[in-house]
């Protein structure tokens, strides 16, 4: 129990549950040989301990430091990857719809890559991990997250099934949403879907009432309907600003599901689920891309002229970005894992304003602006308020520590002054 509680406990704090069962069980035998101390020398032997004690605690904080630190070094990886690969995905999804207009096609061959991951994934617990176990070892282990019974044709069609349409439905509206309006406005309405997750937690999942989520999600409300006035209401823009809402909105209801159904999952059980979700798609929707080509829905003329290059390279960003982020999650602080999102709001600005695909007036400026800055304060903590006030408490202390050194330093500098001047007076 000890050994499970430690392998899944963050690292964040001094007291965390991972450095207790470290000191405890590295104190067994300093104890052991103290006692044989105290026997032989008693003065000694307590002065042993408490430089053992004081020693422990040394590389107690030193540990966490180093732990902090890697943590933080890992996150910085990690925003500039997500950020990297979501809006690289976004940026050539809007270039291959120039020549291959086909959304659900590339959604189906974009979801399809998802059976990579969980290969992927074993072979990065081979190399890391001291207990290789085989494939078949490693996929059972991993199917306990579905239940005693692993995972069986009732569980595919009840948990399964249902959260691989939301995830076919999340893609293609944001894909469509692409054709209609530029990029910079969709990753920035995207961006929603954080307030869209906290109000459906806080309906359904029963979360903590928390006033400044509440006000974000009024500003990402206030953000999209300041987005839609931007264009002037047109039919254009207002059909695409309605996909993207709906995609966002799809997504928050897809993580909200998942945690009331599955509940949280670790990285290989994440890897899992969506290597299947990647196989369901193959196998069961396949034919809705033959059934739109031969009704000339999406239609893509022959083989050869398919842009394979830019679909394998969506493709290729989106699978690396779901990656990134289950990893960045188990590595990392998942703020910052956040935080790469919506970075790519600034990275799809900046290459619409250089391929001039966009005009920057007020009003879309002030809308993406409160988007983010919604986004960003649902990514505070819910003790945020406490914190701020433990921190003004501390700076108060410090302040009055530090008032009446100043004073000492102060008064000592005047004696030190009169003395010189006395004895210049008494020389003379």
């Amino acid at each position: 129990m000890k050994k499970h509680s430690a392998r899944v406990a963050p690292l964040s704090a001094c007291n965390s549950p991972v450095l207790t069962l470290t000191k405890v069980e590295g104190e067994d035998r300093p104890r052991e040989n103290a006692s044989g101390t105290v026997d032989g020398q008693p003065a000694g032997g307590v002065t042993g301990a408490e430089s053992g004690a004081v020693r422990r605690r040394v590389h107690c904080c030193v540990r966490v430091t180093a732990v902090q630190v890697r943590k933080a070094l890992w996150g910085v990886a990690m925003v500039m990857c997500v950020c990297s690969s979501w809006a690289g995905s976004t940026q050539l999804a809007k270039l291959t719809f120039k020549r291959f207009d086909a959304p659900f096609t590339l959604t189906w061959f974009a979801t399809t890559w998802n059976c990579l991951i969980f290969p992927l994934y074993y072979i990065g617990h081979l190399c890391k991990s001291p207990e290789r176990q085989t494939p078949k070892q490693r996929f059972r282990e991993c199917c306990r997250f579905f239940g005693e019974d692993g995972l069986t044709a009732k569980v595919f069609f009840t948990k399964v099934a249902p959260f691989g349409l939301l995830w076919t439905t999340t893609n293609y509206l944001y894909l469509q949403a692409l054709r209609k309006i530029n990029t910079t406005d969709v990753s920035a309405l995207f961006c929603c879907n954080k307030a869209f997750v906290f109000l459906l937690s806080w309906i359904v999942l029963r979360d903590r009432f928390m006033g400044v989520r509440i006000v974000a999600a009024i500003l990402a409300i206030a953000g999209i309907v300041m987005m839609t006035y931007a264009d002037g209401f047109h039919s254009h823009s207002v059909i695409g600003i309605t996909l993207v809402v709906a995609s966002a909105s799809a997504s928050a209801l897809y993580k909200v599901l998942f945690k009331l159904v599955l509940g949280s999952a670790k990285f290989g059980e994440a890897a899992l689920f969506l290597s299947i979700v990647g196989g369901a798609n193959f196998v069961f929707i396949s034919f809705v891309p033959v059934i739109l080509y031969f009704t000339h829905v999406e239609y893509f003329g022959s083989l050869d002229s398919i842009p394979w290059a830019s679909l394998c390279g969506v493709a290729a960003l989106l699978l690396a970005f779901n990656i990134l982020v289950n990893f960045g999650i188990a590595v990392t602080y998942p703020t910052l894992i956040s935080l790469g999102i919506v970075l790519s709001v600034p990275v799809n600005a900046t290459v619409d304003l250089y391929t001039c695909e966009i005009h920057f007036n007020t009003v879309r400026l002030i809308a993406v602006f409160i988007i983010c800055l919604g986004f960003l304060m649902l990514l505070l903590p819910e003790d945020w308020d406490q914190c701020l006030i433990q921190l003004s408490t501390r700076l108060r202390k410090r302040e009055q520590h530090a008032e009446p050194t100043e004073a000492g330093a102060g008064s000592g500098l005047n004696w030190s002054r009169r003395t010189r001047t006395s004895m210049s007076t008494f020389t003379r």
